[in-house]
């Protein structure tokens, strides 16, 4: 049967509960709500017709009758998919935002949003076909750009170089023949915390992403805050200083361009031309050229210069870190999208600016910690942002 979503705010709810929280019994769900049983019934029916919801074994006796599980129904399948500079993966998930499948292969954006967007949509077909699905609920899409999330497009993005205004949802919508929501990566990877990582603890949590490009998701109340225009949250290109090294973005001192990866690489090349890092000179010889993954590594080998170079970003980060966290007061700073091994000399480096800067106040119980999801976080955040969509009351 078509899946068309809940009709009213407690089927919403309800839907809700058992995606974050998996099976649970009529009885929890009835008092979880407020609605008598007449009512639940009749919700929970209306559910199950649509194809929304379905019975998942007795429940654990309370005595009496006993109760049975409901769970988000079987045939519930998210897709989704994350753009990222150099990668794409997809992937489909259950109605409780599991991953089931996944597959990924390198991408170069340059080559137009057409044939990466073509792509994405043959990867999620063979998902679909080997999972034997008609058809997927809808599709989450994560994009290492500024989005506008009502026109559900990228917006001026140098990571995304001609894909300005790109119609990426109406693309993959029309293809899928399912609803689609597009989101920039940094507010999908928060989503992702939010429902399966360290985030799911607290309800106001900043979400760094390093990388190619910086950004940063704000969870306020338990929601992910958006802004007037989609805008909140990008740090990349706030600057530090006026004079400073360019950015892509064609500003100069930006964030990005002090602690990105193609800034860490910079300074990097620098230093082996300066004869300062024999292991990075080796790497270079190798390869005629380096990754932000070789400096880490480099790092992590215990190389000085390597080392010296990630802190240095890291201790810039924390200066705007500092802002953010007097501005808006998290519980917790979740960073995360680092190269493999550099997390515990970033993560001193941004603790020790945070902590020695900011008010007491505001971080005197905050943490500041490493996301443990990995790269989970943009698949699984980007299936959240679907759900929310289709789980929304219509």
């Amino acid at each position: 049967m078509t899946l068309i979503g809940p009709e009213n705010p407690d089927q919403a709810r309800l839907l809700r509960l058992l995606r974050d929280d998996g099976p649970r019994s009529r009885v929890e769900l009835a008092d979880a709500l407020g609605l008598n049983r007449t009512r639940f019934v009749a919700e929970v029916d209306r559910l199950t017709a649509q194809g929304l919801v379905e019975t998942a074994g007795p429940a654990a006796s309370r005595g009496g009758r006993r109760s049975s599980l409901l769970r988000v129904a079987g045939q519930v399948r998210f897709g989704a998919v994350a753009v990222g500079a150099g990668r794409l993966d997809v992937a489909l998930t259950d109605g409780e935002l599991t991953v089931l499948s996944r597959l990924g292969e390198p991408v170069d954006v340059r080559v137009g949003p057409e044939a990466v967007v073509s792509r994405a949509v043959e990867l999620l077909g063979k998902l679909r076909a080997e999972a034997g699905l008609s058809r997927l609920t809808g599709v989450g899409v994560a994009l290492p750009a500024p989005v506008a999330v009502r026109e559900g497009s990228p917006v001026s993005s140098p990571a995304l170089p001609g894909w300005h205004q790109f119609p990426v949802r109406d693309t993959i919508a029309a293809e899928l023949g399912c609803p689609v929501q597009v989101d920039n990566d940094a507010n999908v990877m928060a989503l992702g915390e939010l429902h399966a990582g360290t985030g799911r603890a607290f309800d106001d949590f900043l979400y760094v992403k390093l990388g190619s490009a910086i950004g940063c998701g704000l969870v306020l109340g338990g929601a992910l805050y958006r802004g007037a225009t989609s805008g909140a949250g990008d740090i990349g290109h706030l600057r530090l200083t006026d004079e400073g090294p360019l950015c892509a973005c064609g500003n100069t001192g930006c964030v990005e361009a002090y602690c990105g990866d193609a800034a860490l690489v910079r300074e990097a090349l620098a230093a082996v031309h300066d004869g300062r890092s024999a292991a990075l000179g080796d790497r270079v010889a190798e390869a005629g050229t380096l990754t932000a993954t070789d400096v880490a590594r480099a790092a992590t080998a215990g190389d000085p210069t390597a080392q010296t170079l990630v802190r240095g970003g890291a201790r810039r980060l924390g200066q705007v870190l500092v802002g953010l966290v007097s501005f808006f007061n998290p519980a917790i700073v979740i960073i995360g999208g680092a190269a493999p091994g550099v997390g515990p000399i970033l993560l001193a480096e941004i603790r020790g600016v945070v902590y020695r800067r900011s008010t007491p106040l505001a971080t005197g119980s905050m943490p500041i910690v490493l996301s443990d999801l990995d790269d989970r976080a943009c698949l699984v955040g980007a299936a959240r942002l679907i759900s929310d969509q289709v789980f929304a009351a219509r």
